[in-house]
């Protein structure tokens, strides 16, 4: 697995489009890691601090997650660094998606990512400079698709990627209308643990969770664990969290998801996060779903929630782990050594396989398939890892031997 894995990452990307905006400091990449199948995909992410190798890294593990959840194109990213509390964001963004329309035309697909609101940005900007639909250019450099192909293919993106969550099983309820891309990445993170109990062993009912980040993938993976009867013993979030060793109840999760103060946690009895980081990796739980930033946990935070009786970790996060390498660094090692790690390219490809799963001849728009898909994707992939060896650790690299099997 190391030597595929250092091959992987040491080729050199095919496309490297680089842009410096005319009217501000912003800058940014994207980074086609191949154009395998005609065409590559990755959503589009904003922060000050960003640079090239951190888009060259996410474009790398795209095309690791396009192996689970198809199509077998090559992965991509884009990234701009830019403040995006900056109140000249949406003007950037315009000048941004100008600039690369032309791959977004032909051969590049992209989304909303860290920062950039896929609805609310990403469709209204490149809809205004002509593009149908953000996936446009894997609709023609991969499906090579027909004119009237290409009407249903993106019309299926359409309606169902800004869908309005009617089913009640998929949606928190609430006065404020949720869609299938607010809800669908956390969804995935909390099948992936359950499809990991019922394959490898053991009842997700009554275990106990530890969630990092309060945004739409930590917390709608809280809203659906605590469906399937796991109780969520702690939440820790940028400004502080909660812990309640016997657990929230649905009904209590719920209410957390709706008051967000944007991408949030927000309670009256909030833990300040520096008492809250002290305490929360030495919490007894058995599943723990980082969904914050990348490069986030160390090796003293994973040894404390190993010795606190960790079973699984379901990775809503890129990279959750503090290591610089790409993919796979000691801490990472540590981890997948010692408890059940499900690696971000299988547990966090819900959006990329609703994308797969609209693109498709028979998609069905409505919840119970999108949401179906989606779970039956990661239940394949990890019945796949498991038939190639059953032990609950190393999972995380026997996902990716087989993952780069396909790639080097």
């Amino acid at each position: 697995m190391q030597e595929l894995l250092k091959k992987f990452e040491n080729k050199k990307p095919e496309v490297i489009f680089e842009w410096s905006d005319s009217e501000s400091e912003a800058e940014g990449w994207v980074v086609i890691n191949s154009l395998r199948g005609g065409a590559a995909g990755g959503g589009t992410r904003m922060r000050k601090g960003l640079d090239k190798r951190e888009v060259e890294s996410l474009a790398k593990t795209m095309e690791v997650k396009f192996t689970v959840s198809g199509p077998a194109i090559g992965g991509a990213k884009s990234g701009i660094n830019f403040d995006p509390a900056d109140p000249r964001k949406d003007e950037v963004l315009k000048r941004w998606y100008k600039a690369v329309m032309p791959l977004l035309k032909n051969y590049y697909g992209t989304g909303g990512d860290l920062n950039v609101d896929e609805i609310h940005e990403v469709i209204p900007i490149t809809e205004s400079y002509g593009l149908w639909h953000p996936q446009e250019g894997i609709v023609n450099g991969f499906f090579h698709a027909t004119e009237p192909e290409k009407i249903r293919k993106i019309g299926q993106l359409r309606q169902g990627v800004a869908k309005v969550l009617e089913d009640p099983e998929f949606t928190p309820n609430g006065p404020k209308k949720y869609t299938v891309a607010d809800m669908i990445t956390g969804y995935g993170v909390a099948e992936a643990v359950s499809h990991y109990y019922s394959i490898w062993g053991g009842d997700i009912k009554g275990k106990r969770a530890v969630i990092q980040g309060w945004g739409n993938v930590g917390a709608a993976a809280a809203c659906f664990l605590a469906v399937e009867g796991v109780k969520i013993v702690g939440i820790i979030d940028k400004d502080g969290g909660l812990i309640k060793e016997d657990g929230y109840t649905l009904d209590e999760i719920r209410e957390l998801f709706i008051n967000r103060k944007g991408n949030k946690l927000s309670a009256p009895d909030m833990i300040p996060f520096e008492e809250m980081n002290e305490r929360v990796w030495d919490l007894e739980s058995e599943i723990f779903i980082p969904a914050a930033a990348s490069r986030l946990i160390t090796k003293e935070q994973a040894e404390k929630m190993v010795n606190a009786g960790l079973e699984v970790i379901s990775c809503g996060a890129n990279v959750p782990f503090a290591d610089p390498e790409i993919f796979f660094g000691p801490i990472g090692l540590w981890v997948d050594e010692r408890v059940s790690l499900i690696p971000d390219f299988v547990a966090n490809c819900g959006m990329a396989r609703v994308f797969a799963y609209l693109m498709s001849e028979n998609a069905e728009v409505t919840d119970q398939a999108i949401f179906s898909d989606v779970s039956e994707t990661i239940r394949l992939a990890l019945q796949k890892t498991f038939d190639s060896n059953s032990s609950k650790t190393k999972i995380a690299q026997n996902s990716f031997s087989l993952a780069l099997q396909e790639l080097v």
